[in-house]
């Protein structure tokens, strides 16, 4: 049986990127989504174009029984998981600190570190099994510099890194390594329409004077979730442009207002 992972949120942008990544290394991929259809047309697509088996998944959040699930397939099928990359997310876009409710404040939390938990579980005992495995966290730079009206995604992003490294401790015993990705401002949809203004955003200003592609954020995930990066637990890989090495971003003359 050839070596497999499942990628979270691969239907488009980062998540699918990463999810090709792997098929083009010759791993069988299993793609999550909250959209069945569209977890399985990705499924055939990367199939039919690098020779791969591939299977898409549609997702329930925050329920453990639908993960639990999910990984009872891939192993009714021969699979033990090699590598897990835990890529969807809630943005949690325009929570105002005032007025956000809690129940909202909590779907970003239960989705970014509770059911990342489930998935990352139930992938460690599949990996404990087959004697190893890598679990791959694609975190946020935010998790160390906060961006307005985004104070849960901020606060779950911390908290996925925290909880990334207590995994690296408790699982390194089983040759699981545990590692995280932490992209900056990323070319995504979102970027190209300039929703919410975000080509304006100062993260746009970086050391490089450029800001990372979909393969630049799958090479890293591709670091950490293969043999690469053999010993390398609990680490996170900063991928930003060098943004956050900065005390202010410098804003080229012709770019100022």
């Amino acid at each position: 049986m050839k070596q497999s992972v499942l990628v979270t949120g691969a239907t488009a942008n980062t998540g699918k990127v990463i999810a090709e990544k792997f098929a083009k290394e010759g791993y069988d991929v299993f793609v999550c989504s909250r959209s069945g259809e569209k977890a399985a047309a990705v499924a055939e697509e990367l199939q039919n174009t690098y020779g791969i088996f591939a299977k898409g998944y549609e997702t329930k959040i925050f329920d453990e029984n639908d993960v639990i699930r999910i990984f009872d397939d891939i192993r009714s099928m021969g699979y033990l998981l090699d590598c897990l990359v835990l890529c969807a997310a809630n943005l949690g876009i325009r929570q105002e600190f005032f007025s956000v409710s809690v129940n909202a404040f909590m779907e970003v939390v239960n989705t970014n570190i509770g059911w990342n938990f489930m998935l990352a579980r139930q992938a460690a005992m599949q990996m404990k099994e087959k004697g190893g495995g890598s679990i791959v966290f694609i975190n946020s730079n935010t998790a160390y510099r906060a961006i307005p009206d985004r104070v849960a995604y901020s606060a779950s992003k911390a908290g996925a890194l925290g909880m990334m490294r207590a995994m690296a401790l408790d699982l390194g015993k089983y040759h699981i390594r545990v590692n995280a990705v932490l992209p900056g401002m990323i070319k995504t949809d979102r970027w190209e329409n300039n929703d919410n203004n975000c080509r304006q955003a100062l993260s746009n200003y970086t050391p490089l004077q450029d800001i990372a592609d979909f393969e630049d954020i799958a090479n890293a995930a591709w670091y950490f979730g293969s043999e690469l990066s053999k010993n390398a637990t609990g680490a996170e890989l900063t991928v930003d442009g060098g943004n956050m090495i900065q005390l202010y971003p410098v804003i080229p003359e012709n770019r100022r207002n």
